[in-house]
């Protein structure tokens, strides 16, 4: 049987080698890319990030990326962003108030509303909603119980109660931590540093 090939987009934003060597390790073969073309016609995108929302999403317009991400995700294949990557699956961030973000899940990105110390970083369980236990992406993750998952942020999708929300995480306020909309999902957390549950997740993306 062939491996599931994985493409991850290359544009300067993300700890890239971590999270392709998190897909090898289950059983994908991952292809970093800076290539709207193959990014567009990709069978499963991955959208990296770190850093700040405006920088990450500068670089991915300049790169001529955020259309093959926007074709990618029209065209009904598989499209994952992971930390920053699915911040920028919204329409906009207030860490960055002039820059669009990819407009392909509805809402702002806000700064969390917190005395706690910024930014979030640690272990912190995710609230699964109902129907995440029958979302592809969760199968054999979600479920009554919380899981834990590593954080690292200060902005979130404070909306936690939206349609797309999956999953919810409280760090004094209460946010979006896992969110999936048809063929487009977001994890707000580093899915190769949450052991065993993050490699599933992987796991369960690489076999869609």
């Amino acid at each position: 049987m062939s491996r599931p090939r994985v493409t991850i987009l290359d544009y300067g934003a993300g700890n890239l080698r971590s999270v392709a060597k998190a897909f090898e390790h289950e059983g994908a073969d991952a292809v970093l890319t800076a290539d709207p073309a193959e990014a567009a016609c990709a069978d499963r995108l991955v959208l990296p990030g770190q850093g700040h929302f405006g920088q990450c999403m500068t670089r991915l317009e300049e790169a001529g990326l955020g259309d093959a991400v926007r074709e990618h995700a029209g065209a009904g294949r598989p499209f994952l962003g992971i930390c920053v990557g699915m911040q920028l699956l919204f329409d906009e961030s207030e860490e960055a108030p002039s820059v669009r973000g990819l407009g392909l899940l509805p809402g702002p990105v806000q700064r969390l509303r917190t005395e706690l110390p910024l930014p979030h970083v640690g272990w912190n369980a995710v609230e699964f909603i109902r129907t995440a236990e029958s979302d592809p992406l969760l199968e054999g993750v979600a479920g009554p119980e919380p899981r834990f998952f590593y954080h690292v942020h200060s902005y979130g999708v404070l909306e936690a109660d939206g349609p797309h929300v999956l999953g919810r995480c409280t760090y004094d306020d209460t946010f979006a931590s896992i969110v999936g909309r048809d063929n487009v999902w977001g994890i707000q957390f580093h899915p190769e540093k949450s052991q065993e549950d993050g490699l599933r997740i992987l796991r369960n993306f690489a076999g869609m």
